[in-house]
């Protein structure tokens, strides 16, 4: 039984921050929709009650009876989940004369309490709230203050409960990550969750669940479906079949590139190409979110042609991870966006789902990508989406089109390389423009496409800053493929951010 800590979640935005921070930790944790407690808490060291956006006396507040779990297990309250420790037991939250949002300093920290050893005198937190605790129950405890919130944080005593106004897990919060590793020294398992740990507890589980039956994986190049793959196949061997489809609208050479990677990593895998089927239902589409309808669908049909040669094939492996768990299910209970890599796919073949991936975050992914041997550019390979370059051609598709992006896309990320700026970049691509212009080459007038180039920074694709390439690389770039991209005569830099714009054009 994995030890951890277990996150109630009432419905904040930073709910999965705090995961990631536990996790940065060393320490495995799961998130849960607050009403959805486990019967057994068997293995749960400690409890995280999380922020909320209602108030504690809200006629819409999700609420649970804390007393249940109270004195059992170390119990941390955020926010919401401090007030709520103090409203069940009779003390007092109100609303604050003004909203305290922003960067406040703690005073009078009790360095002798077990929650805030190391934290320093003055140190910077996060507040975020509408509401104030304006009294303690009888017997709380004050550990911590600022200027303007005289219970910043307190303590039961005689039980391991907590409770903090201000939020450990957001950044500003310069010693959150100090107060959260105290909360898991307290809870005693820091340190239980590494990539090594989870590959050898994952294969295991893999081993018991799967036995001697065969599974097939939809493989795209990315790293989720890529290390899902390789779990696979360390516990199941040639039982595993992976599917790799080349819809022909890859990067340049990409599909044999991937396959090639994959054989040296020992993988069963069939190679498909399906490209022409792709150019001719696409023929003539504009709309993006039909052409996103096309490519999925026609994704699926070619998968599934394939499978139903293999035999006696009972599971379909995917690539989930934890934040789509997460999205997947509100804190009601009730799914509000799926999530399955390979959409309709379950359904529509019959199989059961294996997700080996599906308590990791993607910076995870990563750790136990490398921990498993995989290439670091497999691990550190940019996010692509599933269309691939059909949704950064914007209009039609045509195979001339494809060739001329592919071109473009090629030198721009081998020159990101070549001058060290991959990896410092989170996602990076070409777009084809829809429109030509007017341009001179040699003695001759041109009349044709521009690209676009993108790049921008981000954390989890929710928002997104576009990055400040240097100029004189941009002025390589653009040089190269207007010379060496026959169809091109201008290139432009895209420098919207998200929002309100998107990482992708269509």
């Amino acid at each position: 039984m994995q030890e951890k800590i277990l996150i109630l979640d009432f419905g904040s935005q930073t709910t999965q921050l705090i995961g990631r921070r536990i996790r940065d930790l060393n320490t495995y944790c799961e998130i849960v929709p607050y009403n959805k407690l486990p019967q057994s808490l068997e293995g749960v060291k400690g409890i995280i009650l999380s922020g909320s956006p209602y108030s504690v006396y809200d006629e819409k507040a999700f609420k649970i009876d804390i007393s249940a779990i109270r004195g059992k297990l170390p119990l941390l309250g955020i926010c919401y989940g401090a007030q709520s420790l103090v409203h069940q037991a009779g003390g007092k939250v109100e609303p604050a004369e003004s909203r305290e949002y922003g960067r406040a300093a703690l005073h009078s920290c009790d360095s002798q309490d077990p929650l805030m050893k190391g934290i320093d005198q003055h140190s910077v937190v996060w507040m975020s709230h509408g509401d104030t605790i304006t009294k303690l129950p009888e017997g709380f405890e004050v550990i911590a203050s600022t200027e303007d919130v005289p219970n910043a944080a307190f303590r039961i005593p005689n039980e391991q409960t907590w409770g903090v106004q201000f939020h450990p897990e957001a950044h500003h919060s310069e010693q959150g990550k100090i107060l959260l590793g105290n909360f898991i020294d307290i809870c005693g398992i820091r340190g239980n969750w590494s990539p090594k740990s989870f590959i050898e507890q994952t294969v295991k589980e893999l081993k018991n669940q799967l036995g001697n039956d065969k599974v097939i994986l939809a493989l795209s190049g990315g790293v989720d479906s890529s290390v899902s793959a390789v779990l696979l196949s360390r516990a199941i061997g040639n039982n595993l079949t992976c599917i790799f489809v080349d819809h022909g609208l890859l990067r340049k050479n990409e599909a044999k590139k991937v396959l090639e990677d994959y054989e040296h990593l020992g993988l069963n895998v069939i190679g498909v190409d399906a490209s022409e089927k792709f150019y001719r239902e696409l023929q003539g589409v504009t709309d993006p979110e039909q052409k996103r309808k096309i490519i999925g669908k026609g994704f699926i049909d070619v998968f599934d042609e394939e499978a139903k040669k293999l035999k006696d094939i009972k599971w379909l492996g995917q690539g989930t991870i934890y934040p789509d768990i997460i999205e997947s299910v509100n804190i009601t209970g009730m799914v509000i966006k799926s999530h399955h890599n390979v959409g309709g796919l379950p359904e529509k073949m019959n199989l059961k789902l294996v997700e080996p991936l599906k308590t990791l975050f993607k910076d995870e992914v990563r750790r136990v990508g490398l921990e498993l041997g995989m290439m670091p550019h497999l691990i550190h390979r940019h996010p692509f989406p599933g269309p691939g370059l059909g949704i950064r051609i914007l209009g039609d598709i045509t195979p001339e089109k494809v060739r001329i992006l592919q071109d473009a896309d090629d030198i721009y990320m081998s020159m990101m390389r070549e001058e060290g700026l991959y990896d410092k970049v989170w996602q990076a691509g070409a777009i084809l423009l829809p429109i030509k212009s007017v341009g001179v080459m040699g003695d001759e007038r041109t009349y044709e496409y521009t690209i676009a180039l993108r790049a921008v920074n981000s954390v989890d694709a929710m928002s997104a800053d576009w990055t400040r390439l240097p100029y004189e690389f941009l002025a390589k770039v653009s040089n190269e493929i207007i010379n060496k991209v026959r169809g091109v005569n201008r290139c432009v830099y895209d420098i919207s951010s998200k929002p309100p714009s998107t990482i992708e054009w269509e």
